[in-house]
């Protein structure tokens, strides 16, 4: 049963004239029942077992991963490759290619795959879709042009050759951990990606497809006089970038004259890692591509089909999947691959926003929740503790099982969520949080912020090797998950007197951009980066008229849409000149007023259209839309971010939970300056 009562008003009643603030007013009371509406649908999304789990959309190369995997394997349900086809072809943009964002421009890596798919399933070379598909994959470059991941699947099925990649040679998991270039200085999910990447690439699988499923007339001038090999930079014959090329070659000659003494111990260290790895986790890292590669690196290794590990394998791949019946104006049925799942985040969000909202600490809801999360702990060591030697296990992951990989976002959010709850257990929940709390602290970075998986995993190094094309080798500290932790540390109790803290509030002060902006590593992007910094320093009680808090709240004054909303197009990564440009979205438009009322400002015009931008937009169910396109294109827009310029999330709770915190938090400031 619901703690709240929703009133049903039309829209044209919703705000009442304030003449005293010369300007229109959000009505409390239809605040208020705005968020009963909400409480009531996040409410009746919570699973038996007391989590929530929204689903979690991104671009089309998921599905033609997916068809190349089976393809491969020679393994898959024909009618589901067939469904994933079929939502590959509904977000063709009209100029031929695919975008990794709604409304992005066209990606090389992405559109190669997916034409590869297509005619993987039969589709023909002079059909109209490919016919427009390859004048825009020549135009931009062609095969050549793709990513080293592309390319390496292309050489499974014997579109490109392998010793046109570069080397990723399993020798790198011998590197001793105190040794400068080692598999721990790179990122987690780069490291979950890459070992079994590096056992496809020894083993060189191949698979023999027909000519009509060939891929050479995307070579720019024919595959027979492309030039495969990658480019030294010219202009600076002293690089980083030309050391690693020039080492590149030195493996592939290696390779090619069979010179591997190490080559054995590599693969059964390599083995040992992935398979150890599997463990206590829903696949390898959790995550779509070292799941997919995994599965690839077992049957490279030769286990065969009916192995326990393949089995258990590919059914955690394919719980990712899920099938759509159609959509309107699209009857076709199809089939989507998620890139992970998000259950213990989604929970802690939703628990989060349902306290602030009101909801009893005692509700057996909310306690349900608090005790699934309780349980997801992790307690055991996993590859953080090769940096954080002494530190006890504690914190928590994103997805349902991934004990190796616990993260310092979820932890926080986590911790924050358990504020909200009093549990008969009050003993243990206090246990539970007071290890995650030093677990954070033990990670934080030598320059006060946080990482997500790693401490000081900042050797920019790393970056110029040659397979390191998918933007992602690094995890460095950000302002994004140190306002967030800054927050959380607040609500239990810390202070500005804790020199941990301090650092941390140096840290974010430091990362300030000139135009008062914070940039967002893990949401698009200044205004999730500028909001979650806010919130951390009102938390900590950084005064709000410090000049870097008012020039903060005055960007995001300054960024406001003309429909009173808030949105930013993931193409600020790549052009941080239109930081803060794009469509108003529920959740975009909720964190901007949350960073607004957390510099202290809840009385200007650009909080009150932002209100009342929600309030008019809110559905009779309680939720939010964030979509775009109409019928067979309709498509979620992107609001979380994966990895900067390669990879972006739509995120499907986030149009609900964060609006829902943003009217809670504006009604609070409202009774409170009364």
């Amino acid at each position: 049963m619901s703690t709240f009562k929703s009133k049903t008003q039309p829209a044209a009643s919703r705000f009442d004239r304030a003449p005293r603030f010369g300007r229109i007013d959000a009505d409390l009371s239809q605040v208020d029942a705005a968020v009963g509406r909400s409480c009531d649908h996040i409410l009746s999304e919570q699973h038996p077992d007391g989590y929530w789990c929204g689903e979690l959309e991104a671009d089309s190369m998921l599905e033609a991963d997916y068809i190349f995997l089976h393809v491969l394997l020679e393994s898959g349900d024909p009618s589901r490759m067939k469904r994933a086809l079929t939502e590959i072809l509904r977000y063709q943009n009209e100029d031929g290619s695919w975008s990794i964002y709604p409304g992005g421009p066209g990606n090389i890596s992405l559109a190669v795959k997916c034409y590869f798919a297509c005619k993987l399933m039969g589709i023909g070379t002079e059909n109209p879709i490919l016919v427009r598909a390859r004048a825009w994959i020549l135009e931009n470059g062609g095969v050549v042009a793709c990513n080293t991941f592309t390319k390496i699947y292309l050489c499974a099925l014997g579109q490109y050759d392998y010793d046109a990649v570069p080397a990723i040679p399993p020798e790198i998991v011998l590197a001793p951990n105190w040794f400068y270039f080692n598999i721990y200085e790179i990122s987690s999910w780069s490291r979950a990606i890459l070992v079994p990447l590096s056992i496809i690439y020894a083993k060189k699988p191949f698979k023999k497809i027909t000519a009509e499923q060939g891929i050479d007339e995307l070579f720019v001038g024919g595959r027979e006089n492309a030039n495969l090999r990658l480019r030294m930079d010219r202009n600076k014959l002293v690089s980083w970038r030309n050391f690693f090329l020039l080492a590149d070659r030195a493996f592939h000659i290696v390779e090619a004259v069979y010179i591997r003494p190490l080559r054995k111990l590599a693969l059964k260290k390599a083995e040992k890692w992935m398979l150890e790895r599997l463990e206590m986790s829903d696949g390898l890292g959790a995550i779509y591509p070292a799941m997919m590669n995994s599965i690839i690196a077992l049957r490279c290794l030769g286990y065969s089909d009916d192995d326990p590990q393949v089995i258990r394998a590919r059914d955690e791949f394919e719980k990712l999947g899920i099938e759509d019946a159609g959509v309107p104006d699209y009857s076709e049925p199809t089939f989507r691959m998620q890139p992970c799942m998000s259950p213990v985040w989604d929970t802690a969000y939703a628990v989060f926003a349902l306290g602030e909202a009101g909801i009893p600490k005692t509700d057996s809801r909310m306690l349900k929740a608090a005790d699934w999360m309780l349980a997801k702990e992790v307690r055991h060591k996993g590859d953080w503790a090769v940096k954080v030697r002494n530190a006890e296990p504690g914190g928590w992951y994103f997805e349902f099982n991934n004990e190796f990989y616990p993260d310092t976002d979820d932890t926080a959010q986590v911790l924050l969520s358990l504020s909200k709850v009093e549990n008969p257990r009050e003993r243990y929940q206090y246990d539970v949080s007071q290890r995650a709390i030093e677990w954070l602290f033990a990670m934080q970075c030598k320059n006060g912020g946080w990482a997500s998986f790693d401490k000081d995993n900042t050797k920019m190094i790393f970056q110029y090797i040659p397979f390191a094309d998918h933007n992602a080798m690094l995890d460095p500290p950000t302002v994004d998950l140190t306002g967030r932790i800054l927050e959380m540390l607040a609500t239990y109790g810390y202070t500005r007197e804790d020199k941990r803290v301090e650092k941390a509030i140096q840290f974010i002060f430091r990362e300030q951009e000139s135009d008062g902006s914070w940039f967002g590593r893990w949401g698009v992007n200044y205004i999730y980066g500028t909001f979650l910094a806010l919130r951390g320093l009102e938390a900590m009680g950084v005064w709000n008229h410090e000049p870097q808090i008012q020039q903060a709240a005055e960007w995001i004054r300054m960024v406001q849409n003309a429909d009173g909303g808030w949105g930013e197009s993931c193409q600020s990564y790549d052009d941080p000149n239109t930081r803060g440009i794009g469509v108003s979205t529920p959740s975009q438009t909720a964190w901007a007023i949350l960073g607004l009322l957390a510099a202290g400002d809840n009385r200007s015009d650009s909080v009150a259209k932002g209100i009342r931008w929600l309030l008019e937009r809110q559905k009779p169910n309680g939720e939010w839309d964030e979509s775009t396109g109409e019928g067979a294109t309709r498509q979620a827009l992107y609001t979380g971010t994966g990895f900067p310029r390669v990879f972006y999330l739509a995120y499907h709770m986030y149009r609900n939970y964060f609006p829902l915190l943003a009217l809670t938090t504006y009604k609070r400031a409202m009774e409170s300056a009364a």
